[in-house]
């Protein structure tokens, strides 16, 4: 830890590492309701409350208020139990996994949690199929056993090592089965859930007051009795909202500008610090392959030879990310450099031998799309700086076009958008989830993309590996295809920055490996 100014502290602290113990006292509280509830803000809020519709931010809100049979306590990145009691593979070939549940178990309104509930809540997923709901991720699912109250039998259709890293997602949140239709999303705002906190109330983009739930039964030690998030269009207005002291700690949603101030010590005489945190999340674009332009490989190569990613994360964000050159972001087995490795610097001379080559005259026509309200303030700066590099190439004429996030998945989704830009937070930290939701007939992204080599050999031999070590070839050479194809082409990988007052602690612990924040380790200091 060192200081910036005499009131600002800057901490640099992995996500899931333990808490920063120099400088400074931190002791629990002796009331953690006494000054009412810790403050949240955000820029991300959350589309549904549903689990079995979101593939989304929305897993932020699960965590805290639905429980899984696995999760991650701190300082974990392998799933541990949660509603479960233990969780093991029972075969040699990874295709058969068993659970068996805490005993007496209960939702937040009284009624049991048992493992019919476990499989009721699995099987809605795949029945409902919601657009831009996870269904994907149980791809590798066959059927779910309850035999008995306490035991879930998950029998799947191929050996997949990752499924317990799948089980710990927030989409498979345990609902009720009494309040939850079997067919239908549920959409009148409420939950009940069996997490750390039950949600006393919500307003849709704007606020969700979390209180302890007393029948919890988990991993989770609360350190407060109460959080209320707050959701914000952006970053400057959640700022001004922590100076004001009308909230307490931020989170997701930071622009550089606010980073960079925090930093450099312009808040001299104010109370706040931040914690910097590795983060996992990733920027990319994607291609439509039935473009005209785009659907060829030479157009798409070309962008990817001329932009420059270290450019980007200097001049829109101020070096508060970094340059990516592969999906795999750095800090997760099976990182590569494969774009750079094939292209090098960026350069307009190599990409207009790749148009020649290819037989393309004249500059390229792009619209490139983006969300407004999505994936923080500089989104639209950054496609801007985009904009700037293609056409200074010579090779490219660029329209930007922007639309409010539910409006532009539905979009993409209809497979309206030539380019469009997307950000990824993992469902969970393995190479296998920043490359297996982008391919195969049905994805994350709504643009099928078949992939063979990687569906059906790269992926399906990492997947018979438990130990997660030894799938650095598969991942290699899986990024290899990629960037052959270059339908996606990745930008930058992210920080993750918590700015909080002062006399509140546990930001440096309350990030999960997919950095999720678990709302339940923040706490107000009582002496330092």
């Amino acid at each position: 830890m060192f200081y910036r100014n005499r009131r600002l502290r800057y901490a640099a602290a992995l996500a899931s590492t333990a808490a920063l113990v120099t400088g400074c006292g931190i002791l629990s509280p002796d009331d953690p309701d006494e000054d009412g509830p810790i403050v949240v803000g955000t820029t991300s809020a959350p589309t549904t409350l549903d689990p079995a519709a979101s593939w989304d931010g929305s897993w932020e809100l699960f965590r805290n208020v639905y429980q899984t049979l696995l999760s991650y306590p701190n300082g974990t990145t392998t799933p541990r139990p949660d509603a479960a009691r233990a969780c093991a593979f029972t075969d040699s070939s990874q295709q058969v996994y068993r659970c068996e549940l805490r005993p007496g178990l209960t939702f937040s309104d009284g009624d049991p949690l048992d493992a019919a509930a476990v499989k009721y809540s699995i099987d809605r997923i795949r029945d409902i199929g919601a657009d831009g709901g996870p269904a994907g991720l149980l791809g590798s699912l066959d059927r779910v056993r309850a035999p008995s109250a306490t035991e879930v039998v998950f029998h799947l259709n191929k050996p997949d090592a990752t499924f317990p890293f799948v089980l710990a997602t927030p989409a498979m949140s345990i609902v009720d089965p009494d309040t939850y239709p079997a067919r239908a999303v549920r959409r009148d705002g409420r939950v009940v859930g069996s997490g750390p906190y039950v949600l006393k109330s919500y307003t849709e983009g704007e606020r969700a007051e979390l209180v302890r739930n007393d029948r919890y039964e988990g991993y989770a030690e609360r350190r407060n009795g109460a959080v209320t998030i707050e959701y914000f269009d952006g970053s400057a207005e959640m700022v001004k909202a922590l100076r004001a002291g009308r909230i307490q700690v931020t989170f997701r949603g930071l622009a550089a500008d606010d980073v960079i101030a925090l930093q450099d010590g312009t808040a001299e005489e104010e109370d706040l610090q931040l914690v910097e945190g590795t983060g996992a999340d990733i920027s990319y674009l994607v291609f439509d392959p039935d473009d005209p332009w785009t659907g060829r490989i030479a157009v798409r190569r070309a962008v990817a030879q001329v932009i420059d990613r270290a450019a980007l994360a200097h001049e829109v964000y101020r070096d508060t990310v970094d340059p990516l050159y592969s999906m795999v972001p750095r800090g997760l087995t099976g990182h590569t450099n494969a774009f750079f490795d094939r292209f090098g610097d960026p350069s307009a001379a190599k990409a207009r031998a790749l148009l020649t080559e290819a037989g393309v005259d004249g500059p390229v026509p792009l619209t490139l799309w983006y969300t407004t309200d999505r994936y923080g303030s500089e989104t639209a700066l950054l496609f801007k700086a985009l904009e700037r590099q293609l056409e200074a190439s010579g090779l490219f004429t660029v329209t930007l076009q922007g639309r409010p996030w539910k409006t532009y998945v539905a979009g993409y989704q209809k497979g309206e958008y030539q380019v469009f830009g997307r950000g990824w937070f993992p469902d969970f930290p393995d190479a296998e989830n920043f490359i297996a939701p982008f391919v195969g007939e049905r994805n994350a992204l709504g643009t099928p993309y078949p992939a063979p080599e990687i569906t059906g050999e790269l992926l399906p031999s990492s997947r018979r590996k438990s130990d997660r070590a030894d799938v650095v070839e598969e991942f290699e050479e899986a990024q290899r295809v990629l960037v052959a194809d270059a339908r996606l082409l990745p930008l930058w990988q992210g920080r993750q920055y918590v700015a909080s007052s002062e006399d509140i602690s546990g930001a440096e612990r309350a990030l999960d490996p997919s950095t999720i924040m678990m709302m339940w380790e923040l706490h107000r200091k009582t002496s330092w």
